[in-house]
């Protein structure tokens, strides 16, 4: 789609709006081309003695009444046009945002934070501008400029509206070599402020290394260097816009010149009067606007195009999974994960290979395998933020494709190893799965998750800001209050990716009890426990040992410690630095 098809569908949406504006501006336009006529009559009449005293009063009062109902219908259509407008920039954000929050992490790896930004703000308002300022001066100054030439040509004097005309083909050269400049100069302007944003939000994110690195002034020079270049990529937009400026003055000007010297030659041989030339002389000057009109449009339209030919592919972007499920029904119970074979998008290396196994309701299972062994992955099938290219996953005795994401998603609690914690503060985080929790609901879950104690010593406790991201927390800080987040929902299912790593493992421990004490109040939740460290896993009731995508040993603790492999070498490894740890 275009973004003249894009305008089409949107006007045809709001085509009341759209009909009303026309209407006023048509109004606009008559009133508009009316008032010269009228001054040249009454020039004419007082030239030759035929007005005066009441009459001319009332004339004067008639164009006057014209120039108000002007200014009102002025009024009406921006009201009208612009209201319109800001809906169709309300529904690209709508759609940039509904499309974002249905890509899959891949996507995410190949598209810059700021640039997304960018694409929600500037190249919004310029699509946004294309469907209401470039609409409206369209629209009035085609109009405008149809009335006026034919005012000028069957009102006035055919001959010497066709001389006046003669300078106008230099205009329109002049329009088209400007319009290609301005939408190379717009597009870069665009992507130049887009790595602008780019580098403000990273510097902003990631503040803390940079002052740990002494990279401030680095980071500032980078700063002013791509924010010179987009100040300098959006002047020469700007300069290419202005160069419409003086094509329409060369253009006026030598029309005007032609206009007097023609004018004169008519009037002095008698075939025109005087009212006549400035009846003529004020149309000339109407042409004024019409002109700067299709500069600006253009220029606005030029902007919109290369907004939509960066916003166009990430709407129309591909969705790695699909949401058709339909049935609407709370996923219960086993999971069971069928010869499934996976790999990430533009890999080719294989991240879980003939995987299969089952968790039955209430069970708890943990993962535990080297860097790389495809653990992660796991939790990821199952919430669907990318699918097998080979096997089935089913939930119960239904393929969990056939649950809507929105029913599937709202069955799990996920804890990341990397939590994201909003701008609020650490109740509301807490809360952010549960808005209704009451107080001390909230302060049920933190004690599961032995963050209580640590959000006491805050200032505001409960109601102290976490900052953006949680900046003002560790990181087991974090991870802890993203647990407790979890716990004060009963989803039959909870995942922890890695939730524990930056936790010690004495509050490691008080999780994991805290946790079993929980799971005998609630015997059908199931977990999934994914760890680098196996005294998280050890009271699994089946614990799964992938390496390379590979089930490589299955089993509980006692059984993986007998069979002497790489689970019971890595136990012996981790005890070890434990007591070492300990002893220290």
């Amino acid at each position: 789609m275009s973004l003249y098809q894009l305008l089409a569908q949107f006007i045809r949406q709001h085509w009341r709006a759209y009909s009303a504006a026309a209407v006023m501006l048509l109004m606009v336009a008559s009133f508009t081309i009316l008032i010269p006529r009228k001054i040249g009559q009454v020039i004419d009449a007082m030239v030759q003695h035929h007005l005066h005293g009441e009459a001319l009063i009332w004339e004067l009062a008639t164009i006057v009444m014209m120039g108000v109902a002007i200014y009102f219908l002025r009024v009406g259509w921006r009201l009208q046009l612009f209201a319109a407008s800001y809906k169709l920039g309300a529904e690209l954000r709508l759609r940039l945002y509904q499309r974002l929050s249905l890509q899959n992490p891949a996507f995410f790896q190949q598209q810059r934070t700021g640039d997304l930004m960018a694409l929600g703000t500037n190249d919004a308002d310029a699509i946004e501008l294309a469907a209401g300022e470039a609409a409206l001066a369209g629209f009035d100054g085609l109009m405008t400029f149809v009335l006026v030439i034919a005012m000028m040509t069957l009102g006035v004097d055919w001959r010497l509206a066709l001389a006046s005309l003669l300078p106008f083909p230099f205009m329109a050269w002049a329009f088209k070599r400007i319009t290609h400049q301005i939408h190379d100069a717009s597009k870069e302007s665009l992507e130049r402020f887009s790595q602008l944003n780019d580098h403000v939000q990273e510097s902003i994110s990631g503040v803390r290394t940079l002052r740990v690195l002494g990279l401030e002034q680095r980071s500032a020079e980078q700063f002013a260097v791509l924010a010179e270049q987009a100040a300098a990529a959006s002047l020469r937009s700007q300069r290419w816009e202005a160069a419409y400026e003086p094509a329409v003055g060369i253009t006026l000007t030598a029309a005007g010149a032609l206009t007097l010297g023609v004018g004169a030659y008519l009037v002095w041989h008698g075939e025109m009067s005087i009212g006549n030339l400035t009846a003529f002389s004020m149309y000339l000057g109407q042409l004024i606007w019409p002109m700067f009109a299709a500069g600006w449009v253009l220029s606005l339209l030029e902007r919109g195009k290369a907004a939509w030919a960066r916003l166009r592919p990430v709407l129309k972007a591909e969705l790695v999974v699909r949401d058709l499920g339909k049935l609407d029904a709370q996923p219960v119970g086993k999971i069971r994960f069928e010869q499934i074979h996976f790999s990430y998008p533009a890999q080719s290396k294989l991240a879980l290979n003939n995987l299969s196994f089952e968790l039955l309701p209430g069970q708890t299972l943990g993962i535990v395998g080297p860097t790389g062994a495809g653990k992660s992955s796991v939790l990821r099938l199952i919430l669907r933020q990318f699918e097998a290219q080979q096997g089935q996953i089913s939930w119960g005795e239904t393929l969990v494709q056939a649950f809507p994401l929105v029913r599937l998603r709202s069955a799990i609690n996920w804890v990341s190893q990397e939590p994201f914690l909003f701008s609020a503060s650490i109740a509301e985080n807490i809360a952010l799965s549960n808005p209704t929790a009451s107080r001390e609901q909230i302060m049920v879950a933190a004690k599961l998750a032995a963050i209580h104690d640590d959000i006491l010593r805050f200032p505001e406790a409960y109601d102290t800001p976490v900052g953006e991201r949680g900046v003002t927390l560790s990181g087991g800080q974090k991870q802890r209050v993203a647990i407790a987040r979890a716990l004060l929902t009963d989803s039959p299912l909870l995942l922890l990716d890695d939730a524990l790593s930056a936790i010690d493992t004495d509050t490691e421990t008080r999780i994991l009890r805290h946790l079993a004490e929980l799971k005998t109040g609630h015997p059908e939740r199931t977990a999934i426990i994914v760890s680098h460290r196996l005294s998280a896993v050890v009271d699994a009731d089946y614990i799964l040992v992938l390496r390379d995508g590979c089930l490589v040993e299955q089993g509980s603790h006692e059984q993986l410690l007998a069979q002497d492999a790489w689970y019971a070498s890595q136990w012996k490894y981790q005890q070890l630095e434990a007591a070492i740890e300990a002893a220290s």
